[in-house]
């Protein structure tokens, strides 16, 4: 959920519908990554290293609605905490995926499933904080909500 800043209502950002699923697809790796620690097929690795590439490409996508939103004036100052923990969590996934670029065993074991770990508390905190690194934008004095 959004924070607001005051009390009248506004557009609300468009940008956590797209942060979402980012952290949706980032976190699932660390499922996949525990699958293929406990039966090393192959194609579980190869999963893990799709949902980190197709979060990325949604978080880069968010990251253009999140700039959108500061244009059409739908956005509020950053918050800082919400927009490190993503960012945090968008620079290990960028590393994690090419942890995930080895072979085989070493593509998920040790590094992998721990860098997806960490990505996946990340993410985890920054669902529970609402998915949004803005605050609600507040109508200037004398403007109509």
């Amino acid at each position: 959920m959004a924070r607001q800043i005051g009390g009248a209502r506004t557009p609300r950002p468009l940008h956590p519908l797209f942060v979402g699923p980012s952290g949706a697809l980032l976190m699932a790796a660390l499922f996949t990554d525990s699958m293929y620690l406990s039966n090393a097929l192959i194609q579980w690795a190869n999963f893990s290293a799709w949902l980190i590439t197709g979060g990325l490409v949604l978080a880069l996508f968010a990251a253009l609605v999140l700039v959108l939103d500061f244009v059409l004036g739908r956005a509020g100052p950053i918050s800082w905490p919400d927009f490190g923990l993503l960012a945090v969590a968008a620079m290990l996934s960028i590393v994690n995926d090419f942890i995930h670029t080895r072979d085989g065993w070493t593509s998920v074991v040790p590094s992998g499933i721990t860098v997806s770990a960490i990505v996946a508390i990340l993410l985890l905190i920054a669902g529970l904080r609402g998915w949004c690194v803005t605050y609600l934008k507040t109508p200037a004095r004398g403007e109509n909500a």
